[in-house]
């Protein structure tokens, strides 16, 4: 066994370089602000009640002037919003209008929902969500934001959005469905209506509060005002169609395209197991390939797809790459959350030959359950990185980071393992990569994600489409899916 540390990688901006998206942004501006089709206009659709679309726009007005930093020891950690507007570092305008504003009735909310209940009255509630948005898409909004009252949400009670590990450790599948996921697959199934952003009134109003689900007495706690404005309109640049960043890039570097693969049970909660991809290549561009079916091997109790099914899959991904990029890539990087038995890895590879691609990386990504310690009481840092076997490592993508003079984390991190099950790079190299991957989530501006990007989409993206019926059509662009 050999630890190493990996330095934080760098990203790049519209006129420079920085570890740190905000830091990046505020100082050299979006990737894209150069480019004809950057988003300089972005007509807003806003959807809910009369209360939450005035307090909505309240807030984006005041955020558009800018937030001052969050008063810290940190202060890398909480920087102050430079604001959204023409003179901003985006140079993008939100545009109101009340034509893009739909109100939606609350007078139909019950005032509970039990758990027989339970599916049918949030399917109400997002139909109701969707007729509004496909009105505001229909009127020209670019992006369409939905945003609840406090008497649905304490019906629905949606998870905590900020607390990532702890996700993880909940169960993906639930006789309750998601509200937020089932809102998404219902405005697919209307190919018109355009990206929506749900907000939640604890982002938008500082005199709401939610309680803690396990500690009734308490509430949870929220991001600073400033991180919130951050994570909201740079998630909104970016379903615009806009770039924000990307990753750093040699001239000697190849094209390449990752793909990353996950599975999900059906809606039904059967045993019957369907892959998903998410192709994207270095700027953070998408594209949703929806797999075949697949089983859990008896053998190592991972959920497999058959030969045919890794071909298909791969060689439908590869196509939609060619379609957004107009050439094939050079180097195909597959990170799948099982191992790659013999039937996959020969679909996978028959796919990129079929291609004439000759370079191409088979990388297992998942949760270990082994745990390093620092001395004292501080967790590794981020970065850290520990080969246990000549093709697995241990890499710490959360811990504590030297930018933040802390760990920002709210609960104990959690190493990754990392296998290269079938490649030609060192293996320092892909851990490297990995961490990298972790810096291209949308939804989030603090840059010290769990997973990368490719396993965290596909993951997204199958919570999804299990709300999609076979004969439906998945929206192809990953903007859909945030």
């Amino acid at each position: 066994m050999s630890a190493s540390f990996l330095q934080e990688p760098e990203l790049e901006f519209g006129q420079g370089k920085h570890i740190d998206i905000r830091f990046g942004i505020a100082n050299y501006k979006p990737l894209d602000y150069l480019d004809k089709l950057a988003p300089k206009t972005i007509p807003l659709g806003i959807v809910g009640t009369e209360k939450t679309i005035s307090e909505f726009r309240t807030w984006m007005e005041q955020s558009a002037a800018g937030i001052p930093a969050k008063v810290s020891d940190q202060p890398n950690l909480f920087p102050a919003f430079p604001g959204f507007g023409p003179d901003s570092p985006f140079e993008a305008t939100l545009v109101f209008d009340s034509r893009l504003e739909r109100q939606v009735s609350t007078r139909n909310l019950p005032a509970a929902v039990n758990r027989k209940d339970y599916n049918a009255f949030i399917k109400d509630l997002a139909d109701a969500y969707i007729a509004e948005a496909d009105a505001a898409s229909e009127k020209g909004a670019s992006v369409v934001v939905c945003a609840l009252p406090m008497e649905a949400l304490n019906l629905i009670d949606p998870d905590d959005p900020a607390p990532e590990d702890a996700k993880e450790q909940e169960s993906e599948e639930s006789l309750e469905q998601d509200f937020h996921d089932l809102l998404k697959a219902r405005a697919m199934k209307i190919q018109r209506i355009k990206p929506i952003q749900l907000v939640l009134p604890t982002t938008y109003s500082e005199n709401v509060k939610r309680r803690q689900r396990k500690k009734k007495n308490k509430d949870r706690k929220l991001q600073d005002p400033a991180t919130r404005a951050w994570n909201f309109h740079t998630a909104l640049y970016y379903k615009a169609g806009g770039a924000p960043w990307r990753l750093i890039r040699d001239e000697a570097d190849l094209d390449c395209c990752f793909v990353g693969i996950s599975f999900y049970k059906t809606l039904d909660g059967s045993e019957v197991y369907t892959s998903s991809a998410q192709v994207f290549n270095e700027r953070g561009q998408g594209v949703i390939v929806r797999g075949g079916p697949a089983k859990m091997a008896k053998d190592d109790r991972n959920v497999h797809m058959n030969g045919d099914g890794a071909y298909a899959l791969l060689r439908e991904a590869l196509l939609a790459y060619k379609g957004e990029h107009k050439h094939m890539p050079a180097r195909v990087v597959i990170d799948k959350t099982s191992f790659f038995d013999d039937e996959e890895s020969d679909g996978f590879i028959k796919a990129v030959k079929e291609r004439e691609i000759d370079l191409y990386d088979m990388v297992y990504v998942s949760r270990s359950n082994i745990k390093l310690y620092r001395a004292g009481q501080y967790p590794p840092l981020r970065g850290t990185c520990l080969q246990i076997e000549e093709d697995t490592a241990l890499l710490y993508t959360r811990g504590g980071v030297d930018f933040f003079q802390t760990y920002p984390g709210m609960y104990v991190p959690r190493a990754l393992e990392v296998c290269a099950e079938d490649t030609d790079r060192s293996l320092r190299d892909l851990t490297a990569e990995v961490l990298s991957l972790t810096k291209m989530n949308w939804n989030n501006t603090e840059f010290d994600n769990s997973q990368p990007i490719t396993i965290q989409a596909s993951k997204r993206v199958g919570r999804i489409l299990k709300y999609l019926d076979k004969d439906d059509r998945p929206n192809a662009l990953y903007s859909y899916y945030m």
